[in-house]
Parts: structure tokens; C-alpha cells; sequence
């Protein structure tokens, strides 16, 4: 079997995707990965065969809403160079989905940690999932317009978003109790790999520690002030990851050590807590090392994940903007020291440990192609 990879690439789309394909790999398959140039060394630090492509942003989160058409120009002639039997995508990369659909192949979808969008039946959450929907076909229904194709008639808005097979990479317990997703959709599991990281980081500091790990703000509050004030005189100091974040603002004596690393791993096992926006990434690196999380959503999923670690018992939030500093140093004590909040979150990870997610994944795959 041929398979693309056209994932996302930036790290939290790109490494599960890299995960599933070392996986087909491993099963004798050839796999090919689609990235531009800041992507291109980790494809190969996987071991995987590079698709390369000039334009790094049209693979890019950041983009996805305005680099559409280059997205699918890009997938659409790896497709004809390649000549794949089946795509492996991320959500939100509607220019892989347009271009299976072109080339009347099968894709499958890697979503994130939880569903965005609404259920089939159940009950409903106020997490934005029919406004959310709403606004993700717009941008899919321009690229597909761009390229030509027919207007489709489907019974639910969300089946083209879903592709041959949707895959998350939580647990049930993060999604609203009793509600039905789609039947194209399953949970895998993580699908977790990383590039190698280094000897371990000399961190300065002999308190306990926390791994910090922001995300967007999407015009909400910024974490910073919250961070300064929890980490200036409380019980642990912090890492803080900026990943795609903007400038760090941290106080001069705040006990926070700041910078971008492409892994996170042995960052959190060393921590007694990840606190987090809540995108996939972090929260599916706290639970796989057992570690309890403090969840500070803004816009986009964290809303909707962070409401899933909270439902799953794994979570405590954290205060919100104009919190006293004693509130949330407080609020990290205890959210670090609360066994109940640990033991739920270990019961979780080892769930989605011993899920053998990529081999799911690569089933799933091998299913759809067939």
C-alpha cells in the first residue's frame, strides 16, 4: 500500500501523523510525508521518506483559514506525482480532504484530543460546537468551490469534514456523557511520538516543578500576569513552553524558565503538574505521565477540552484573569498535591497507554484503503 501523509506541520498535527506513518511503515507499507522546510528534518528525524514542498505555510495551522487553495495545489500534485492509494490528514486541512475527494480517494482524518464539532444525539455542552461547525465548512466549502467540484448533498453538514475514517486522540471520558459522535469517528488514542530530546535540561531552581505549556489566545486573556503571580514566592517554579504563542512576559522575579523546544516529554515527567490552555499536545503529554493538569482555556478547543479534562476528573481550572496572587499560587498547590486528581489522571494515561493507538491508527487506515 502508498500512503501520504500531508498532515498539518506544525508539531501537535505533524507528530501524531508521524506516528501512524512509522507504524504503516513498520507493516511493510510505504509511506510518504508531505512538509515543508521547517517540518522536512523532523520527518526525517522519524525515519519516514520526505514529500517536500516549498511552501512551508500552506501546511501551516496558522494559515488554514486564508491558504486553502495553496494547501490543495500542494496535496493535488503530490497525489499525481506520487499516486497514493490512500491520504492521512489533519483536521483542518480541508485542502487534503478536497484533493482526496478530486482524485476519488480515501482519507483519514487525524483529529485532536476531543470532538469539536456536534454529536449526532445526546445531550448538548455550551462548547460552541454548531458555531464552530459553521465556520469550518466555510472555509472548506471555499476550497472546494475553488477546485470545481460538484455540490454535494449530504445528510449531515459535517461528513465531508470527517473524511473515510475520523480518528481522536483522547478517551471517551473527555466527551460529553451520553452523546453519540458520528459514526466515522472513533477514538485511537494519542498516537504519541516526539523528537528525541537531549540529555536532561539543567533547570535552575531546587523547587518542585510545573510545565507550563501555552497555546493561542484568540483575543481572550493572556496568561502571563496569572504566571508571574503564581510562580513569584509560591511552593514550585516553572517551564514554560511557548510553542506558537507569542513574546514571553515574564516577570524579572518570577521563578519561570521560558523557551521553545520541539518535545515536551521529559519536561512534564519531571513536573508535579502541566498547566496548560488545553490544546491536545500538553494535556495528552500530562496524562500519558500521569500528571494531574490546571486548565486555563481561551478560544477554538481548548474550550471544548478543557470542559473534557474537567468532566474526565483529571483537571482543576485555573483562576481566572484578576485572581489574587495568593489564589493562584494556592491553586497550583493544590491542584500538584491532590492524590484523587493524580489517580484519576494516571487511570486515563494508562488507558490511552495501553491502547496501542498507532497500530488503531494504522488498522484504520489499512480499513479505509481497502
Amino acid at each position: 500500500m502508498n500512503v501520504l501523509l500531508c498532515p498539518l506541520n506544525d508539531p501537535g498535527y505533524l507528530y501524531p501523523a508521524l506516528a501512524a506513518g512509522r507504524e504503516l511503515r513498520r507493516r511493510g507499507h510505504t509511506v510518504h510525508v508531505l512538509a515543508g522546510p521547517r517540518a522536512a528534518p523532523v520527518v526525517t528525524a522519524a525515519g519516514l521518506e520526505l514529500s517536500a514542498v516549498t511552501d512551508g505555510t500552506a501546511l501551516s495551522v496558522a494559515h488554514w483559514t486564508v491558504r486553502g487553495a495553496e494547501q490543495y495545489a500542494a496535496v493535488a500534485h503530490a497525489v499525481r506525482r506520487l499516486r497514493p492509494d490512500v491520504l492521512v490528514t489533519s483536521v483542518l486541512c480541508h485542502g487534503a480532504l478536497v484533493a482526496a475527494e478530486a482524485a476519488a480517494l480515501p482519507v483519514v482524518v487525524l483529529g485532536l484530543a476531543a470532538h469539536l464539532w456536534p454529536y449526532r444525539a445526546g445531550p448538548a455542552d455550551d462548547c460552541g460546537r454548531a458555531w464552530r461547525l459553521a465556520e469550518t465548512l466555510k472555509h472548506y466549502g471555499t476550497i472546494r468551490e475553488a477546485a470545481g467540484l460538484a455540490p454535494r448533498r449530504d445528510r449531515f453538514p459535517d461528513t465531508p469534514l470527517l473524511g473515510t475514517a475520523f480518528l481522536l486522540r483522547g478517551h471517551p471520558a473527555m466527551e460529553v456523557p451520553g452523546a453519540e459522535l458520528p459514526p466515522a469517528v472513533r477514538h485511537v488514542g494519542p498516537c504519541w511520538w516526539e523528537p528525541k530530546a537531549p540529555a536532561a535540561e539543567p533547570l535552575p531552581g531546587s523547587r518542585p516543578l510545573a510545565y507550563v505549556h501555552l497555546g493561542r489566545t484568540f483575543g481572550g486573556s493572556s496568561l502571563w500576569p496569572r504566571l508571574n503571580a503564581a510562580f513569584t514566592s509560591g511552593s514550585h517554579r516553572a517551564v514554560v513552553e511557548l510553542g506558537r504563542s507569542g513574546a514571553p512576559e515574564a516577570a524579572a522575579d518570577a521563578d519561570l524558565t521560558v523557551g521553545r523546544r520541539p518535545w515536551m516529554g521529559p519536561l512534564v515527567e519531571r513536573a508535579d503538574l502541566v498547566l496548560t490552555n488545553a490544546t491536545s499536545a500538553p494535556v495528552l503529554a500530562a496524562l500519558l505521565h500521569g500528571k494531574p493538569l490546571l486548565v486555563a482555556p481561551n478560544g477554538s478547543e481548548q474550550q471544548v477540552l478543557a470542559a473534557g479534562c474537567l468532566r474526565a476528573g483529571v483537571a482543576r481550572s485555573f483562576p481566572a484573569a484578576g485572581a489574587c496572587a495568593a489564589d493562584l499560587r494556592a491553586a497550583v498547590a493544590g491542584a500538584a498535591g491532590d492524590p484523587g486528581l493524580r489517580a484519576r489522571a494516571r487511570e486515563i494515561g494508562g488507558l490511552l497507554a495501553d491502547g496501542k493507538s498507532e497500530a488503531r491508527a494504522a488498522d484504520a487506515v489499512e480499513s479505509a484503503a481497502r
